[in-house]
């Protein structure tokens, strides 16, 4: 089966079978740098959902009961295979995404990298004893779930496909994916691959709108595991759905507004670099850890933003299948006027564009979705464009005079997933880690992630971690066991 073919209706994956939704219905696959269709794949509902539960659900018996080091042979086997069809998956993404070729490269290894990672956790998942009466012995199992049901956004679409499947199977239960209705196609691939290495029932993909086959997943009473990746909003809805039946495990990796603070002795080159890169402008700033305000010392504000403008300037937009190009195209059409409807937002709140504040004057590239990189000085920390998570290639400038000031500002809202600080003071740097309220905190670095370390927001950013151990640990619940051999 091949998913390069233009305009071809791509089918979903359940219980070992590839088909199309039961309703025949289908979602146009759109490329946003060019507004072409480029494919066609099942729009799902609950009874494609009901069928890939019951698919799981049969396959979990034996597949709980295959042995770890099997289950992680599999899974290496899997990132084998990504890593052999890494540039055509990396292209699926490039034109169903709009993000440039050389990250969505980098996504496709990374993706096998975490396989290879919690295949590597398998042994590592175990119980402990307990002490207690001499003629007792008290333990505790992990003990998977069952069905897990796993939900991912449009930003990075094979990366989180591939990764965020690791842990579930390492821990022994079965998958049903749900990619976003705007990045479908890499999931298929995906699929395909996992065909040809797991048993019938163990890896299913249902693709479809959120309402019809996302929340049928969530709502399911024999999907005891949810895991969502995706917007605070949506977080909170899934957080009440998911109890309206029976009661859930349900972890969020959600949106943020992160804070790169930049103290008054901090060495400037490198908290441009930082600032830059920690917007991650190269996926068009579509990254829930992205560092979108930036709050700098007053001293510094003039040079800093002089120099950052400079850079940000130079970003070449263009084709993202272009390994020239360093911003591409907004993912669909309804986040891209989300985009441009903040830039008159923060002109309207009396802030100033530096650089950006709209479309590229290319013209080859009038029909795409694409949209300047643009930082914003003058930004006010109460204003709407300083409080609310853009998803977008927009960075703000906030000032401050003394450190309580910057943190006042940088936990001033209700999301706390990352936070950054550039600073050469040892003691100021522990303080700001100590202080800031975020789960993941970067000092004189941004945007970097490091397999083995917890990932994971507070506030309303989230609910339990991942990209570590804590992760293979939650997809398992813990059994006590007390044996009296007296």
């Amino acid at each position: 089966m091949s998913t390069s073919t233009q305009s071809e209706t791509l089918p979903v994956f359940i219980d070992g079978t590839f088909r199309q939704a039961r309703s025949g219905e289908t979602i146009d696959a759109v490329n946003p740098a060019t507004g072409e269709v480029i494919g066609r794949f099942p729009r799902c509902t609950g009874e494609d959902v009901d069928d890939a539960v019951q698919a799981a659900s049969t396959a979990f018996t034996q597949w709980r009961a295959t042995p770890a080091i099997e289950r992680a042979a599999m899974v290496r086997q899997l990132a084998d295979k990504i890593e052999q069809h890494a540039d055509e998956l990396a292209m699926l993404d490039v034109t169903e995404n709009g993000s440039p070729i050389r990250e969505m490269s980098a996504d496709a290894y990374t993706g096998a990298a975490a396989l290879r990672y919690f295949a590597g956790l398998a042994l590592e998942l175990r119980g402990e004893t307990i002490p207690g009466d001499f003629d007792r012995v008290n333990y505790t199992l992990p003990t998977p779930y069952g069905v897990v049901g796993r939900i991912i956004p449009f930003n990075h679409p094979f990366m989180f496909a591939a990764g965020k499947s690791a842990a579930p199977l390492i821990a022994g239960n079965t998958l049903i994916l749900k990619p976003s209705e705007h990045t479908s196609m890499s999931t298929i691939r995906l699929a395909e691959l996992a065909a040809e290495v797991f048993p019938k029932g163990v890896f299913n993909v249902v693709t479809g709108y959120g309402m019809e086959a996302g929340d049928p997943v969530v709502t399911h009473p024999d999907v005891r595991r949810i895991a969502f990746t995706g917007s605070a909003e949506i977080g909170r809805s899934i957080q009440q759905r998911a109890a309206t039946q029976v009661v859930k495990s349900v972890s969020l990796e959600l949106g943020g507004k992160n804070p790169l603070v930049v103290m008054p002795d901090a060495d400037l080159e490198v908290a441009v670099e930082g600032a830059l890169r920690g917007m991650n402008f190269t996926w068009q700033g579509q990254s829930c850890g992205s560092t979108s305000r930036l709050i700098v010392q007053e001293s510094l504000r003039e040079e800093l933003v002089e120099r950052l403008a400079t850079r940000i300037d130079s970003l070449r937009s263009g084709p993202p299948e272009d390994y020239a190009t360093d911003t591409g195209a907004i993912v669909h059409r309804g986040q891209y006027e989300k985009v441009l409807s903040y830039l008159e937002l923060g002109r309207d709140e009396g802030a100033r564009v530096v650089v950006g504040g709209g479309p590229p004057h290319d013209k080859s590239l009038a029909a795409g979705l694409f949209v300047r990189p643009t930082l914003f000085d003058g930004v006010a920390a109460d204003s709407r464009l300083a409080q609310e998570e853009i998803f977008g290639p927009v960075l703000a400038v906030i000032t401050y005079k003394t450190y309580e000031d910057a943190l006042r500002i940088a936990n001033g809202i209700q999301l706390g997933l990352t936070a950054s600080v550039f600073t050469n003071d040892l003691r100021t740097a522990h303080r700001f880690a100590r202080d800031v309220e975020a789960g993941y905190v970067w000092v004189n670095d941004s945007s970097r992630h490091f397999l083995g370390a917890p990932f994971g927001g507070f506030k309303d950013s989230g609910v339990g971690r991942e990209e570590s151990m804590s992760e293979l640990e939650s997809y398992t619940q813990t059994k006590n066991v007390n044996v009296n051999f007296g």
